[in-house]
């Protein structure tokens, strides 16, 4: 047997067959054991989960983040541009800001409504029902048409990179394999499946970093890192002959090549603004901390989901040395004459290290991990859907339903989306550059989702028509600028005519800028509304404002050692942009 085979053999596909029966066994036996404990359908236990441990919080908001296209499109990413990207990556001190600040607001929510609430939940009371109900719509269309099409797609293109299947037998498969694992397992099935992949996934990924670095350093992986970082250094080549490099996360020079994906230090605030977005307000991620028994204090409940918040901050650390750096090595193995090693599109950079220096055996485990990663990551998105529906139109419309009604209405809305997200793939094929796209999109959603969280819990003079005014313009300006990036070539085209030359200011501007004057621009409109229109009422307020006794309940929920593993993810960023500078 060939043990350093470069591509799959028997013994990897045999193990591949069991161990994914094996995870199929153990995630169907723990919904069983919940069922029976349980004792009848609960629509919350189904779209939420009911009081995980923190570890498993932290597992699972992991889980849900890391998806196909980190495992294409972020090494996909490192193999071409270096760490730019890791502005993305680089942000568990912002889920730290989930736990901290926004999981008690809230849990304050959820206290004086008497049940979980969904995002759309909190704008709906701080603000108007038509704000909340534009939350959940928009949030339904960047799922169908981003998250969940581009989940499957990117997965389509490791599954052929990694195991030789056509695109559309991967594709599809995924979609459709998620799509029953969701209505069948719910939030448990989410939970259960992260905690099972996510040390799979780590391990497996860090096995890829390690013997990358010690082929490229011919067994040495301190050799190996420097090698990497001196190819690096000789890429990103630009017009006046010089190498910029692509071991640099802050590209300060505007003829640097990299300067209009990552302009200067404009690239830090855009991709914290979208960051807040979705560490703090995105139901997708939030959702993982909301679940609670029934009669559990709340303090309790505050202390599991900030603890599992900091534990996810500590995972988010990962993604880079697991996806994006060994891009960067399958780029300089590449370039390296005699290695042995090909890589013909970025894209499948990662696929091809996993073939490449993981033995025999060793790739079948790996593998698991990676096919349940795609699975818990687009099962969360759907799941998210099924509670956004569920919870924010079907009930309000239909009142006093049986919670067995409530639970098919959500696995019913599961399976709209798995069908949607099919549909939409051939569209987003045609679209060109799917990561940039990906991107583009979040960075004009961002801004309205930022500015109406974060004015309407940090002042309450902001007035309800506000915040829905805010939400609607935002959210109409960012599709404006979406329409004309799909004309101009996201502003590379040469356009003419008065039309295009007098709103050049609007389509041509660098797309982070753009993002970072439209969330100033929504925050000045909603200050300025607020002089014209009706202020909040007593009980609008009353939901962001803490109590004597709500206050002691935060600070029993914290001690020193949940300040101390805090602190110890911000230092961990701190170090990285330092050494990335």
């Amino acid at each position: 047997m060939n043990w350093s085979s470069h591509e799959f053999i028997w013994l990897d596909w045999a193990i591949m067959a069991v161990g994914i029966f094996a995870v199929a066994w153990a995630v169907w036996r723990s919904i069983q054991k919940h069922k029976r404990l349980q004792q009848g359908a609960d629509s919350e236990d189904y779209l939420f989960g009911k009081g995980e441990p923190w570890y498993i919080i932290g597992a699972a908001i992991f889980a849900a983040n890391i998806g196909s296209e980190h495992l294409v499109g972020l090494a996909g990413t490192g193999a071409k541009a270096g760490v730019g990207m890791a502005h993305w990556e680089m942000q568990g001190w912002m889920i730290l800001i989930l736990g901290w600040l926004f999981v008690p607001f809230y849990q304050l929510m959820n206290i004086k409504l008497g049940k979980i609430i969904t995002m759309p939940d909190f704008l709906k009371n701080r603000y108007t029902p038509a704000t909340g109900s534009w939350l959940s719509i928009i949030t339904l269309i960047a799922y169908v048409l981003t998250k969940v099409s581009v989940t499957a797609f990117t997965g389509g293109i490791f599954m052929e990179s990694l195991l030789g299947l056509p695109f559309w037998y991967g594709a599809i498969g995924l979609i459709v394999i998620t799509g029953i694992f969701t209505v069948l397992g719910g939030m448990k099935g989410v939970m259960t499946l992260s905690a099972i992949q996510t040390p799979i996934l780590i391990i497996g990924s860090f096995l890829v970093l390690f013997l990358g670095l010690a082929a490229l350093g011919d067994g040495s992986i301190a050799h190996g890192w420097t090698a990497m970082i001196d190819y690096s250094k000789t890429l990103n080549v630009g017009k006046d002959g010089l190498a910029h490099g692509t071991n640099h996360m802050f590209h300060l020079e505007t003829g640097d090549p990299l300067y209009d994906d990552y302009p200067g230090f404009w690239v830090f605030i855009g991709a914290t603004i979208i960051g807040f977005w979705y560490w703090a307000t995105d139901q997708h991620i939030v959702q993982r901390v909301l679940g609670q028994r029934k009669g559990e204090p709340s303090d309790v409940v505050m202390m599991r989901a900030r603890r599992g918040t900091i534990a996810a901050g500590y995972f988010k650390l990962l993604p880079v040395f697991m996806f994006l750096i060994p891009g960067m090595i399958a780029a300089a193995l590449a370039s390296r004459p005699g290695s042995g090693f090909r890589l013909d599109n970025p894209d499948t950079a990662f696929g091809s290290m996993v073939k490449f220096v993981l033995p025999a055996g060793v790739k079948g485990i790996v593998t698991i991990g990676f096919i349940s990663a795609l699975v818990a990551s687009l099962a969360a998105f759907f799941n998210s859907c099924a509670t956004l529906f569920t919870e924010d139109f079907y009930k309000p419309m239909f009142k006093n339903k049986s919670e067995a009604t409530y639970v098919l209405t959500g696995r019913l809305a599961t399976v709209v989306v798995v069908v949607l997200g099919i549909g939409w793939i051939p569209v987003m094929m045609s679209l060109g550059s799917l990561y940039s796209y990906l991107q583009g999109i979040q960075s004009l959603l961002a801004p309205a989702m930022v500015a109406v969280f974060v004015m309407g819990i940090f002042s309450n003079k902001i007035t309800p028509k506000a915040g829905e005014a805010g939400m609607i313009i935002g959210f109409f300006l960012g599709m404006v600028r979406l329409m004309t990036n799909i004309l101009t070539n996201t502003g590379k085209n040469v356009m003419t005519g008065w039309y295009w030359e007098s709103t050049r200011w609007f389509w041509h501007t660098n797309w982070l800028i753009f993002e970072i004057w439209l969330l100033v621009f929504i925050m000045l409109m909603m200050v300025f509304v607020s002089f014209f229109t009706p202020k909040p009422t007593a009980q609008q307020i009353e939901f962001i404002t803490f109590t004597g006794d709500y206050k002691t309940l935060i600070r029993n929920s914290w001690n020193k050692w949940d300040v101390i593993a805090s602190l110890g993810v911000v230092l961990a960023c701190v170090l990285f942009y330092t050494y990335f500078w």
